[in-house]
């Protein structure tokens, strides 16, 4: 059974256009989010648009060694399946769906999501549903089958846009869900990107972290915990809806 990290990516971002190649530490958004996950590195897919706006992303995967699919820039649940097809998924391998906005995901999360996710049987498990963990460090996994089964079914816009809803929203009761959460909550913290605001909280969160990738959870959190500001700068930012 094999494991594909499939991050999704594009540079048409709405709010905030280019955002994956932001600058970040002397690097980009995108490329310290691959640091981050140093660990899967043989295991990450980018998948990325077709729509022409996608050569910074491919020519940063092609710099660092890092796989790629160009699909549907609209249809993100079809880039997933094409991604996984192109690459040889089967049935039982599994999936972790991870967003490129996202510079602070820890692979130790990630780890315990999946191997949560083996121990109990599940057919999809995230971080996400009941949130305990900081916005931005968001896993789902689940197995190949069930994302092709999403991808032949899934009819409505916001299912093939999020990937996801076709499992954990419209059709929940005909899967096994797992949910992944701490005792206590962080999920008030915002350390994804979709805005300037949220720009400016990362940027000065790494440099409080001394621009290192190597951190774990609970020295990220310990960092948050001891300098409130980085918290007031983009709590008024709203997560974008399903439409």
């Amino acid at each position: 059974m094999q494991k594909f990290i499939i991050i999704q990516a594009r540079m048409t971002s709405t709010r905030l256009p280019k955002k994956v190649m932001l600058p970040l530490c002397g690097k980009n958004v995108l490329q310290v989010m691959i640091e981050r996950l140093e660990v899967f590195k043989d295991e990450i897919i980018i998948a990325t648009t077709n729509d022409g706006s996608e050569e910074p992303i491919v020519n940063l995967c092609n710099k660092l060694g890092v796989r790629y699919y160009r699909g549907d820039c609209d249809d993100v649940l079809r880039r997933y399946y094409e991604a996984g097809v192109k690459y040889g998924a089967q049935d039982m391998d599994i999936i972790v769906r991870l967003t490129s906005d996202c510079p602070f995901v820890d692979a130790q999360i990630v780890q315990e999501c999946i191997d949560a996710f083996e121990k109990n049987g599940y057919d999809y498990l995230s971080n996400t549903i009941k949130r305990t963990f900081p916005r931005g460090l968001d896993v789902e996994v689940f197995h190949f089958q069930v994302l092709q089964e999403s991808f032949f079914r899934a009819k409505k816009p916001f299912e093939r846009e999020h990937v996801t809803p076709f499992i954990h929203t419209t059709n929940r009761d005909q899967f096994r869900i797992g949910h992944f959460s701490t005792p206590e909550d962080n999920s008030h913290y915002r350390l994804t990107l979709d805005e300037a605001k949220d720009y400016e909280a990362i940027t000065r969160l790494y440099a409080l972290l001394g621009c290192k990738t190597d951190f774990d959870y609970e020295t990220l959190l310990k960092v948050l915990q001891q300098n409130p500001f980085i918290y007031e700068i983009n709590k008024e930012v709203e997560q974008k809806k399903m439409a």
